[in-house]
């Protein structure tokens, strides 16, 4: 008998043990893991934000304002308002623990209707857009060695497009460290040749090819327009400076490690930015840079010729490398949203076995490849891009009103109040500047599509027709036992 109730206790003790281990893994499940430490975070940052643009289209920023010496100015003003900028989403990130970047900053301070409209336009046009555009960047670059002395065609370079994004898109499903490992990797491949054009420019320096830089001020175009618009491109190239804040829920020690992420990692990326247009105007004129078709492909030409070939084979590294910090991050966001009831819920669930919002990143590759579809989408992202800066402007806003309406929220990082106001003066500046300088019936298009996310609102979210109901559960039940995922638990506030 003595044996046998020894033998129950232990049989006991065993099931007990396998439940709470069941729990411990359950609960593992239910939420995203930490994962990311301070270098990668870093390098998430930087990789992100140079990607194809450094490269190919500095000329952009020269154009609007004609002059190597505002030219540089501007390269260089641009990073500082970055930084601000980050600097602003580092004590947004550190006060609200959320992933999902501007998305619950706009629900805290303003509610649950411009957080939607930020989700609505940034899942279906703003970054899906931007995502398909770096994968038509990285596909034309790794065609063209195949098709010397022509363009690729259209065809090759889409289907190529569309492959990295399945393939940028798989990886960041099946694990979070692998996306990160990824991630490391391309950004050091970028940053070696953002350092073999950086040394370059130093020794063509040192021989005393500093003709393009006298009397740099000259025949520049200095008005609010130009300069405006100068901004406005230089920005663009900088865009991704608030990418770490969309997944905020993985880093590892957040309130250490975001902030110290953005004060590395944008000045970095902004050093970088202004030595590499020094090193391109010692060997180009300011005509020669304007003409250029690629940058980055003319200063090899004649500074690395015969091993010009580095060039467009780093750039194809910078675009994988900024293509998969935009997945990686983006579809953090998709995963907030679901969570929070303003896309399908089946979009916040997480991976059993990996850990990751696998459904919102598929979400996010398959509307992405649907932007490579049509033709030239450069336009449409033009139009669109100065939403961007809208939501900008407007999360930077939040952060000033949260001051005197959330005032007892926890802030390890609290900023000087004259920054916000700084950053959200320059935002709705660059928000006009497009309308003023060049108004366009398409910034009314852009402004009535984000307003018709209204009517989605509406419709599905504030009122909730049954009938929508009953069409959405069928489906997430598929998708649910389909690709293996389970709702997140709440995270506690």
């Amino acid at each position: 008998m003595g044996e046998e109730n020894m033998r129950k206790r232990k049989g006991e003790t065993n099931r007990e043990r396998d439940e709470q281990s069941i729990q411990s893994k359950e609960s593992k499940t239910m939420n995203l893991q930490k994962e990311v430490g301070l270098i990668s975070g870093i390098c998430i940052i930087v990789g992100t934000v140079i990607g194809s643009g450094i490269f190919i289209s500095p000329k952009s920023v020269l154009v609007s304002v004609g002059a190597v010496g505002p030219c540089l100015v501007i390269w260089a003003a641009c990073g500082i308002l970055s930084t601000l900028g980050a600097l602003c989403y580092a004590e947004l990130g550190t006060m609200i623990t959320k992933s999902g970047g501007e998305y619950p900053y706009l629900m805290e301070a303003f509610g649950p209707i411009p957080a939607y409209l930020f989700s609505w336009t940034s899942l279906l046009v703003i970054k899906p857009s931007s995502f398909a555009i770096i994968s038509l960047s990285f596909a034309e670059y790794a065609a063209a060695p195949f098709y010397p002395g022509c363009e690729p065609p259209v065809v090759v370079i889409k289907c190529l497009a569309a492959a990295v994004i399945v393939i940028i898109t798989t990886v960041n499903s099946l694990s979070v460290k692998l996306g990160s490992y990824v991630q490391n990797f391309f950004t050091a491949a970028k940053m070696i040749i953002v350092i073999i054009i950086i040394v370059c420019g130093f020794v063509l320096l040192a021989q005393g090819k500093t003709e393009n830089f006298k009397n740099s001020f000259n025949d520049a175009k200095i008005s609010a327009g130009s300069i405006s618009l100068a901004f406005y491109n230089g920005l663009w190239a900088y865009d991704g400076w608030n990418q770490l804040n969309y997944i905020t829920e993985e880093l590892k020690n957040p309130y250490r490690n975001l902030p110290l992420s953005i004060i590395i990692g944008i000045p970095l990326v902004s050093v970088c930015y202004v030595l590499i247009n020094i090193s391109y105007f010692t060997i180009m004129t300011s005509t020669e840079l304007q003409q250029s078709q690629a940058v980055a492909v003319t200063f090899g030409d004649r500074v690395l010729y015969p091993a010009s070939w580095i060039v467009p084979l780093f750039v194809v590294f910078s675009t994988i490398g900024a293509a998969n910090g935009t997945c990686f991050t983006a579809g953090r966001l998709v995963y907030v949203a679901g969570r929070e009831g303003h896309m399908l819920k089946v979009l916040s669930y997480i991976s059993i076995k990996r850990f990751t919002p696998a459904p919102a990143i598929i979400f996010y590759g398959a509307i992405a490849i649907i932007y490579i579809i049509p033709g030239d989408i450069n336009t449409l992202i033009n139009y669109f891009s100065f939403a961007v800066w809208i939501f900008y402007g407007s999360t930077v806003f939040a952060l000033i009103v949260m001051r005197f309406t959330r005032k007892e929220l926890k802030r390890p990082i609290k900023i000087p109040i004259v920054i916000p106001i700084l950053v959200t003066i320059v935002s709705i500046l660059l928000v006009l500047a497009p309308i003023i300088s060049e108004p366009e019936w398409a910034y009314l298009y852009c402004v009535l599509f984000m307003l018709g996310g209204l009517l989605f609102y509406v419709l599905f979210i504030h009122f909730k027709f049954n009938w929508a109901q009953k069409i959405s559960r069928p489906i997430t039940m598929h998708l649910q036992m389909l690709l293996e995922v389970v709702p997140p638990e709440e995270v506690p506030e």
